[in-house]
This record gives C-alpha cells, sequence and structure tokens, in this order.
C-alpha cells in the first residue's frame, strides 16, 4: 500500500498507483477529500498538458499546491487521468 503523508496525516493512500516521472500518481477516489481544497494555480508540462493543483489542509494548517492531477492530459499521458501526484513535503510511502 503506497500512502501520502503530511503533517502527520495519511492524506491519501492505494494500491494502485502509477509512477510517472519518479512520482505516484493516485486514484482521484483514494485520496481523503476532507483535506484537499481548490486551488487556482495551474502549469503545463510538454507531454502532459495543463495541471491543476490542490492545496493540502491538515489541522489549520496549509501546504500550498502540495497536489497536482491533470483534468484533461495529452494524448500519451492518459495513464495519469483522473489521478493525484504530490510534492512540496508530503511524504509518499510504499
Amino acid at each position: 500500500m503506497v500512502k501520502a503523508i503530511w503533517n502527520g496525516q495519511v492524506i491519501a493512500e492505494s494500491d494502485d498507483t502509477v509512477i510517472v516521472e519518479n512520482n505516484h500518481y493516485f486514484p482521484q477516489s483514494s485520496i481523503k477529500k476532507e483535506f484537499f481544497k481548490p486551488s487556482d494555480q495551474h502549469s503545463t508540462c510538454p507531454w502532459k498538458g495543463e495541471a491543476s493543483y490542490y492545496d493540502v489542509v491538515v489541522e489549520g494548517e496549509t501546504n500550498k499546491d502540495a497536489a497536482w492531477y491533470y483534468p484533461e492530459p495529452k494524448k500519451g499521458a492518459e495513464q495519469v487521468k483522473d489521478r493525484v501526484a504530490f510534492w512540496n513535503g508530503v511524504e509518499v510511502t510504499e
């Protein structure tokens, strides 16, 4: 089971992650939605497309833009559709 942990809290866990560019992409259904707040941040990957972000909020502390996902990934990156990845201090353990 792969887990994403921030501020001492498991915020996602799944045995069905996809690894792309050394990042575990968790199914949307495996994230604990109470810890995620949509962000206005966007970025563009040349081969995956436009990413959207979530802020992760645990016990009143916010980790800005700590999770990202591709709502409409480009052709060739379909494996990340409906999946969320983490950075910025979120610990992902296998």
